[in-house]
């Protein structure tokens, strides 16, 4: 293909407002996000009818402002991409309500995108010769998979979590040694300055399926662990606690990703999502991965979270592949991966 593809991009699926222009899936010539962590922490957690009717006031002037730093008007744009779940349905409605709007004001063709497949594919915004086939291990507040990415936009689901997303797990801990919202960057930080082996925390393995995830344990174990320090007035190491507890979770993530990239001989791994940001996370999957001749792959923390370059990106690939969404588009809150 000799003409660039721009993508407009829109990501309101949380509590993050964001407007991007992508080129050919691979370059971001703006990504603008307006966060609202600072009004739901006040609530120790998202409160989905905030997050609507933030989305409403900014999601112009995202947009808008992603046009002008990319230095391109509508009429330069290809198409635009949005996603249209898995999120909060009221949140989602907001982005794909201006998305229809955009398109059948412009007359450009409408790319609903899959939430989980736009953090897959910020993995392709830095990594330029990173392609398929590789395994990918999504970790994020409501969502831990594993999956072989076989062909941009083509999923294969061979491991998934049984109950708690490994973030949803940190913002409990988080919660319950008194860190507040959000958990996951609060544990990162804390757990630098704690014995990761102060107290051994479970791995769940479930019987039949290898690589599914389960979190719930580890969770209701360190709060078993606070509860019975406080019954017995023992003292608290909320540092020995934190990093305890990630070193559970990272070692349950990373040595099922490992086993899974001999299994289905994969030698490319990749990592998404918000929990991706985890340094603990990032260093030993880095360690595993050298050790097995595995080449690593993880976008920069701004791309691990919620952002909608990575949406433009995924949103390119399916515009190669064809995909044209009506306005009839609606929003899918739990949208599986892989859906179409």
């Amino acid at each position: 293909m000799d003409k660039d593809i721009l993508i407009l991009a829109i990501e309101s699926s949380c509590d993050e407002t964001a407007a991007a222009v992508v080129k050919n899936g691979r370059t971001v010539l703006s990504n603008i996000i307006s966060s609202q962590i600072a009004l739901h922490t006040l609530y120790g957690g998202v409160v989905p009818e905030i997050a609507s009717r933030k989305h409403i006031e900014k999601i112009n002037q995202v947009i808008k402002e992603a046009l002008t730093e990319a230095k391109v008007t509508l009429d330069d744009i290809d198409a635009i991409g949005v996603t249209y779940g898995p999120g909060l349905v009221g949140a989602l409605l907001v982005g794909v309500a201006e998305a229809k709007a955009i398109s059948y004001a412009s007359g450009k063709p409408l790319i609903g995108v899959h939430h989980i497949e736009g953090h897959v594919s910020a993995n392709f915004i830095e990594s330029q010769e990173l392609k398929p086939p590789f395994l990918c291990l999504i970790v994020s507040g409501g969502h831990t998979h594993l999956v072989i990415v076989k062909e941009y936009g083509q999923y294969e689901i061979i491991g998934r979590t049984r109950d708690d997303a490994a973030g949803e797990a940190f913002d409990k801990v988080a919660r319950a040694i008194g860190l507040g919202y959000p958990g996951g960057p609060k544990v990162d930080k804390l757990a630098k300055e704690g014995n990761k082996h102060a107290v051994e925390f479970p791995r769940a393995n479930i019987e039949g399926f290898p690589y599914d995830f389960s979190f719930s344990g580890v969770k209701s174990a360190v709060l078993n662990h606070l509860n019975s320090c406080a019954m017995k007035n023992e003292p608290v190491n909320t540092a020995d606690i934190a990093a305890s507890f990630q070193e559970a979770v990272v070692d349950a993530l990373v040595s099922k990703t490992i086993a899974a990239a001999k299994e289905y001989h994969m030698d490319k791994v990749a990592i998404a999502g918000g929990v991706a940001a985890n340094s603990a996370l990032r260093q030993a999957m880095d360690t595993a991965c050298k050790k097995q001749g595995i080449q690593l792959y993880y976008p920069s923390p701004i791309l691990c979270t919620d952002n909608a370059a990575m949406i433009g990106a995924a949103a390119y690939y399916e515009y190669l592949n064809g995909t044209r969404h009506g306005l009839d588009l609606n929003a899918v809150p739990n949208l599986k991966i892989g859906q179409r």
